[in-house]
């Protein structure tokens, strides 16, 4: 039995998120079925990241367990051939049987796109939350500033949100613009369900000038949901890279 890990990458417009669910196509049955037509037997898989409706990676990691003997290059073309143009696999490594692609990550990186005029874009339509009022980049980025750290992102989490402990640490939390688009760009150890949207949900307000700048410290330290700002869509996410120890020589990440 050996372990695999792969590089995954897909457009969350098409799909009802990575996990199962029955009688939906989810990104976690797709990915399976399609590997277990290349190892010719049922695959399970574990991913870095569980990405919801709409969301998309250009970073995701998976691995899974098999006896199929493959060559790297073999799982990745055949996986390949039974995707539709939405999914991908990158990359595929035999990796050390203490490898888990959601527990031996040391740091998730996302990204947030806004395109950020009046009329609508076209070519950025599922790939870009639209915001036509114009944003105050500046203060957006310098709100954002209160957030990085380890803190309690209770008033960051949605309602349904499984997760045992409020507590995470953001290393990084970076807002630039590049001409019509902005980009929320942010790197944690690890993220509670919605916390990446509700942070661009937030900054958004901000940047509108719904919100004053300290709001943004208030609404941490006062740990409470309802009082944040609306959860922002899923269309602008992405899941751009996952980190891992370099012991496992991984490909580089996007």
């Amino acid at each position: 039995m050996t372990r695999w890990a792969m590089g995954v990458e897909y457009d969350g417009t098409y799909f009802c998120g990575w996990q199962h669910q029955p009688g939906l196509r989810t990104l976690e049955d797709t990915f399976a079925k399609a590997i277990g037509s290349v190892a010719d037997h049922a695959i399970s898989l574990i991913c870095g990241g569980r990405t919801d409706a709409g969301v998309h990676a250009a970073g995701q990691v998976i691995h899974f367990d098999s006896e199929a003997v493959r060559s790297p290059r073999a799982w990745v073309l055949g996986t390949n051939a039974n995707l539709d143009h939405k999914a991908s696999v990158r990359w595929a490594i035999p990796v050390p049987e203490y490898f888990h692609a959601r527990f031996s990550a040391t740091r998730r990186h996302y990204r947030y796109t806004i395109f950020n005029r009046s009329a609508r874009s076209a070519l950025y339509d599922g790939r870009a939350t639209w915001v036509h009022a114009p944003l105050d980049i500046v203060r957006m980025h310098e709100s954002a500033q209160y957030l990085v750290g380890e803190h309690d992102f209770s008033a960051f989490r949605a309602v349904e949100c499984q997760s045992s402990s409020p507590i995470r640490r953001i290393d990084h939390l970076l807002v630039q613009r590049e001409g019509e688009v902005v980009h929320i760009d942010v790197a944690a150890n690890a993220f509670l369900h919605h916390m990446v949207r509700n942070i661009a949900g937030l900054l958004i307000e901000v940047g509108r000038g719904l919100h004053a700048s300290d709001e943004v410290k208030n609404l941490l330290e006062g740990r409470d949901r309802r009082r944040n700002a609306p959860t922002a869509e899923p269309d602008g996410l992405c899941l751009r890279r996952i980190e891992y120890p370099k012991g496992f020589e991984l490909p580089d990440p996007v």
